[in-house]
């Protein structure tokens, strides 16, 4: 047996004040594990909805939160041929990241390439794996098309534009403040407007005729509704967030007259059912990615773990310009 650290949540409730910082005992790794020293974690909305226990997937309890991170394998038990001590691995959603090491299965680990900086590795699971998804799984976005997005500040929302950018495909992206639209074109993004009354006919000026197919919606509400009122006949609305917290209102007449479909992405299920390999061969192309500089996320603070409730309450805070991040070890 082994001690480490590890965020432990007893209860659900307030994220500052339900997390700690406990010691726990860790056995050798199984038959099929392997032990890894996890080096960072970021914390995303999904981890505090954890924490709230308002996330549909969630540890029991006690259990130890964190859906994504990075960590070097430490030891491997009987049977593992996929990864070796000293290597650099991308961790499972059913890990629990928030710890100093852990036992996870070696056929869920990833390898990272060693010219992948670690704390981009650590975030590269949830965000960019749904922004890269997104485009991907609906619509066959041919060289040169339009994608149009709102929350395109969001951490997904940028890694959409330097996708598209990457790969031949152009974005229209609505913001809800002016002073973003600098930063935004600076990322790649083609047009950048700000979401109101005119946004309809400010996407028609920017696109020039052209036409839309694929919007992605991480709003709700009347936001949604403009980027539907955007599309081309047969166009795919992809909803993946809420932040407005309001409920998608689809006009009969997008449905009836324009065939738009109205579908929903969530990356947790998306894992789920492609499985391991699938999601395998995701992660290494977003690794490659990051590699050659096309994925970047920025980082504002780096917290350790024994400092978790300052770390829970820098996270919740509007306005941030960039991820927060667990250094566990």
């Amino acid at each position: 047996m082994q001690k480490i650290r590890a965020i432990i949540i007893r209860e659900h409730g307030e994220p500052q004040k339900v997390a700690r910082l406990e010691t726990i005992e860790l056995p050798a790794p199984a038959a099929g594990e392997a032990r890894v020293r996890v080096r960072f974690a970021p914390i995303n909305p999904a981890d505090l909805n954890v924490l709230e226990g308002k996330y549909p997937i969630r540890p029991s309890l006690p259990g130890t939160p964190g859906v994504e991170g990075v960590g070097v394998v430490e030891e491997v038990g009987a049977g593992v041929t996929n990864v070796s001590p000293g290597q650099t691995v991308l961790l499972s959603h059913r890990f629990g990241t928030w710890r100093e090491a852990g036992n996870a299965l070696a056929a869920d680990l990833v390898p990272v390439p060693v010219t992948v900086p670690l704390e981009q590795a650590a975030m590269l699971r949830i965000n960019p794996a749904t922004a890269l998804l997104m485009l991907r799984e609906f619509v066959n976005l041919q060289p040169g098309e339009w994608v149009i997005q709102n929350a395109a500040n969001s951490a997904v929302g940028r890694c959409v534009i330097r996708l598209a950018r990457h790969f031949g495909w152009r974005t229209v992206n609505v913001v809800r403040r002016a002073e973003l639209v600098d930063a935004l074109k600076s990322e790649g993004a083609d047009a950048v407007l700000v979401d109101g009354e005119q946004t309809g006919a400010d996407i028609k000026a920017a696109i020039g005729g052209a036409s839309i197919r694929l919007a992605l919606n991480a709003v709700g509400g009347e936001s949604a509704v403009r980027l539907g009122n955007a599309l081309a006949a047969g166009g795919v609305v992809v909803t993946y967030g809420a932040m407005a917290r309001q409920p998608l209102r689809i006009p009969n007449g997008l449905l009836i007259f324009q065939d738009i479909a109205w579908r929903g992405f969530w990356v947790s299920r998306w894992y789920l059912n492609a499985g391991s390999a699938a999601s395998a061969d995701v992660l290494t192309e977003l690794c490659e990615l990051a590699a050659n500089g096309v994925l970047a996320t920025p980082v504002e603070a780096v917290y350790p773990l024994d400092e978790i409730a300052s770390a829970i309450g820098h996270a919740q805070r509007s306005g941030r310009s960039g991820k927060i991040l667990l250094r566990c070890s």
